[in-house]
């Protein structure tokens, strides 16, 4: 699970670290962080899928968060049982009954 993590957060942290540096110009000198480039990236993705580029990084991000959901959902399958056995201790910490007050 560790590997399929790192293979997931690996692209997502290059294209949103890319992404950010692009949108706001910081290029230390790179062309490829560039505006120019950022904005010439996302044109040539607009027209290949024929949409506007300017909603190319919202579908991107909701992309991510679906993405996000699944690996989620399968740690969780895959750990189950430790997850109901932590709800059960918080549960059972919070219904049992109080003890008598000593004296």
């Amino acid at each position: 699970m560790r590997y399929v993590l790192m293979l997931w957060a690996t692209p997502l942290a290059l294209f949103w670290g890319w992404f950010g540096l692009s949108f706001y110009d910081i290029n230390f000198g790179y062309v490829m962080l560039s505006r120019r480039l950022h904005d010439l990236v996302f044109q040539l993705y607009g027209e290949m899928l024929g949409i506007d580029p300017a909603t190319i990084p919202m579908l991107i991000a909701k992309a991510c968060v679906f993405d996000s959901l699944i690996l989620a959902a399968i740690f969780a399958f895959r750990r189950r049982r430790q997850i109901g056995a932590w709800i059960g201790a918080r549960r059972r910490r919070y219904t049992e009954p109080a003890s008598p007050p000593s004296a």
